[in-house]
């Protein structure tokens, strides 16, 4: 439990944390300080003898949101990765090539704005990935020493469903305000 405390001598507010019978100062580079945004953030007014002073609330609401933040990017770029078990397709594009074209007269062409015109050549941007097997043969031993090869899940497909799967519900509960954000 936490409240705020003023000293007389120095005029300077500071926080008191019963649970641990020691004073806070002010300041966000102090980790105690951090730790009491945190106990904000986990148990609201309930950490909190008294009112929340409102530039304390204000800081932990700064601390949430950027939280938020991080772990939404982390989210989307967890999921923006190709499905292991579905592997990736190749992308390519058309792209300038070194050789100008030239007309039937061998003349170099241009564009309207006297660009010159290059031959389009086709480049592999992304290279294909095939997927991978949704089950791998394992040996395993039984408590005589006997070993049994068996099919099992692949375990970097259960990994990766996972991962994903733990992304999604971070990015269905990420508040409005901050996919905004991130979007901005």
């Amino acid at each position: 439990m936490f409240n705020l405390h003023t000293d007389q001598l120095s005029a300077r507010p500071t926080l008191f944390c019963q649970t641990h019978n020691r004073y806070i100062p002010l300041d966000p580079a102090n980790r105690h300080y951090q730790e009491v945004l945190d106990a904000i953030i986990a148990e609201g007014a309930a950490c909190f003898e008294g009112d929340i002073p409102e530039e304390l609330q204000a800081a932990a609401d700064e601390k949430k949101f950027n939280q938020q933040l991080v772990a939404y990017t982390s989210a989307v770029e967890r999921l923006a990765h190709y499905v292991l078990a579905d592997g990736r397709e190749q992308v390519t594009e058309m792209q300038d090539s070194l050789t100008q074209l030239t007309d039937s007269d061998g003349q170099l062409q241009f564009d309207s704005d006297y660009n010159p015109i290059y031959e389009q050549i086709e480049v592999i941007t992304v290279k294909a990935i095939e997927p991978l097997p949704a089950t791998v043969t394992e040996t395993q031993f039984d408590s005589d020493g006997e070993a049994t090869v068996v099919e099992v899940p692949n375990s970097l497909i259960t990994k990766d469903n996972e991962e994903r799967a733990a992304a999604q519900a971070v990015v269905d509960a990420t508040p409005q305000a901050v996919i905004d954000a991130y979007n901005s």
